[in-house]
């Protein structure tokens, strides 16, 4: 009765709807060059403080905008890498978006279970497409070409050209599917353990190369017109980027598709500088919409995809093969590894965020929730047909900005993310969204990624032990990003190896040639074996001498 009565007094009264939040804050700009003249701001709301309902939508609403880029931008990627077709790929843009509002809000309702464990954070924590997983799934991608598993033509010209391979994408999804159950052991693992073994040390590193990695591979070349074979092929349908059949084609790297990426750029900075909080808040699809605007006045945007893509749909309208992939196994092993490590500072950001305390045993539940809801969810979501879906941080700055980091606001923004994914037209207006465009706007979504890994490593010490194993680790990051192709060849002279060798060889070949997967493995072997310097230890007794003494003095 009481639940009803709430619900009825929302609805039913201004003070339901609006309550006492200071909306004109949220929508108004701030003057530009108007000095630092302090505006007031508007109360904050707790996990499970009372929320006007106009307020709720609204902040869902922009907690689900500030994801949209960052759960549109894998689908999109693997569709184009396996070749894919129009409804194909508007189906797995769909599917992404529905999976990640059912299994946020999995983690947003934290479920206890036996023994004090629990499912989810409790916390606005959204899932979505890891980039560690982009990276990697491309990589495999590769790996399926190479040896035969996916076809490829070569053409008159030498050019080789992939066929499309859905088969690949179904085994990516088994093959996460079988190997999510690392991620749900390593929930019951003590945090305090899981950051002795993976420290800032290991995750920033693996953080800042699965950025780099994204704007070499797929931001920049999409800037310059496509991350297809448009790059390099002098003839064919790929002599023209994106294709010859494209509305106005173009070679790779035309000033015109520079500055549509480039229009996408700074209209996002242009809005970080003069907007409101709520377009702040939403400055990437701020640059999707001006940079589609102009790409769609100017006659660079195909809309078959739009025609082409149905009025509503779910999840299985399109299915695919499940499959395993064996020399794909140790790398998603790997992947999910990386997947919980990235789920604890996210988490560890979205308490800070919503002004719950990060230390004790309540936290400590709130973590082995959430890496067991992503854990659950990777294997949830192949069942769903989508790529691992995990923990994502890109709506921390809604929470800051709105000062909402209420519960509400998050089951809010888990129903507008089904509503984009079920409403098909949508996927396909995503779809039909020109390369440079999403070249202009991913280089930044990728840059910032880069930024997170440098914040991480720049909050360590640094001592001489930490200098020496991030230099090991970015020596096989770095040298493997500028010279993708140098470990593939590796275990060419191996003459006649049987089947089970050769899907060791690719595994390896797989992990070698992933920039963050080579680091991280490095630099969590060598911080795991390297001892730690007798100097380091009595330099830092001697700093702390000091400021004791400096203590007592003052």
């Amino acid at each position: 009765r009481d639940r009803v009565a709430l619900a009825k007094r929302k609805v039913t009264t201004k003070d339901g709807w609006l309550g006492d939040y200071d909306y004109a804050w949220l929508c108004i700009p701030p003057l530009p060059f108007g000095g630092k003249a302090s505006r007031k701001l508007p109360p904050f709301y707790s996990l499970d403080a009372e929320l006007p309902l106009l307020l709720a939508i609204s902040s869902g609403l922009q907690h689900a905008l500030a994801m949209l880029a960052g759960l549109i931008t894998p689908p999109i990627i693997f569709a184009s890498t396996l070749n894919l077709d129009s409804t194909t790929s508007a189906y797995m843009i769909s599917a992404s978006l529905i999976g990640c509002g059912i299994l946020s809000l999995v983690q947003i309702s934290r479920v206890p279970l036996f023994g004090g464990y629990y499912l989810g954070t409790g916390l606005i924590s959204v899932v979505g497409t890891s980039f560690a997983t982009l990276s990697t799934a491309n990589a495999i991608f590769d790996a399926m070409y190479r040896d035969g598993t996916c076809r490829s033509t070569v053409g008159s010209d030498g050019t080789v050209l992939r066929e499309a391979c859905p088969d690949a994408y179904g085994k990516v999804l088994g093959t996460s599917l079988i190997c999510s159950f690392l991620e749900m052991f390593l929930a019951f693992i003590p945090p305090r353990v899981l950051k002795r073994i993976f420290p800032p040390l290991v995750t920033g590193t693996v953080v800042l190369l699965i950025g780099a990695s994204l704007i070499g591979s797929s931001g920049v070349p999409n800037w310059g017109g496509g991350s297809n074979n448009c790059q390099t092929a002098p003839t064919g349908i790929f002599a023209l980027c994106p294709t010859t059949l494209a509305p106005r084609p173009l070679p790779w790297g035309s000033p015109e598709f520079i500055g549509l990426g480039f229009l996408s750029f700074i209209s996002i900075v242009l809005t970080e500088m003069f907007g409101s909080p709520f377009l702040k808040n939403i400055s990437i699809i701020v640059g999707l919409a001006v940079g589609c605007i102009v790409a769609g006045a100017t006659g660079y945007i195909d809309g078959s995809s739009i025609a082409t893509a149905p009025p509503i749909t779910f999840l299985w309208v399109h299915t695919f093969k499940i499959g395993v992939y064996p020399p794909a196994i140790l790398p998603m092993l790997a992947v999910y590894v990386s997947l919980a490590m990235e789920a604890i500072g996210d988490i560890t950001a979205s308490a800070e965020c919503s002004r719950v305390d990060v230390n004790g045993i309540e936290f400590d539940s709130r973590v082995q929730g959430g890496v067991l809801s992503d854990g659950l969810g990777g294997f949830l979501s192949a069942l769903f047909t989508v790529t691992p879906l995990s923990i994502f941080a890109q709506n921390n700055g809604v929470i800051a900005m709105t000062r909402c980091a209420n519960r509400s606001a998050g089951r809010w923004c888990c129903v507008f993310l089904i509503l984009f994914g079920v409403l098909g037209k949508i996927s396909g207006v995503f779809l039909a969204i020109p390369n440079p465009v999403i070249g202009g706007v991913t280089t930044f979504l990728f840059a910032s990624v880069v930024v997170s890994g440098i914040r991480v490593l720049s909050l360590m010490e640094f001592t001489r032990r930490d200098r020496f194993i991030t230099a090991a680790a970015l020596s096989f990051g770095v040298g493997d990003l500028l010279v993708p192709k140098i470990f593939t060849e590796l275990f060419n002279g191996v003459n006649n190896p049987n089947s089970g060798l050769q899907g060791l060889f690719n595994s390896i070949t797989i992990i070698l040639s992933t920039p963050f997967l080579a680091a991280g493995l490095l630099a969590v072997i060598m911080n795991l074996v390297l001892p730690e310097e007798r100097e380091d230890e009595e330099s830092d007794d001697l700093d702390s001498s000091l400021e004791e003494q400096k203590e007592v003095e003052g």
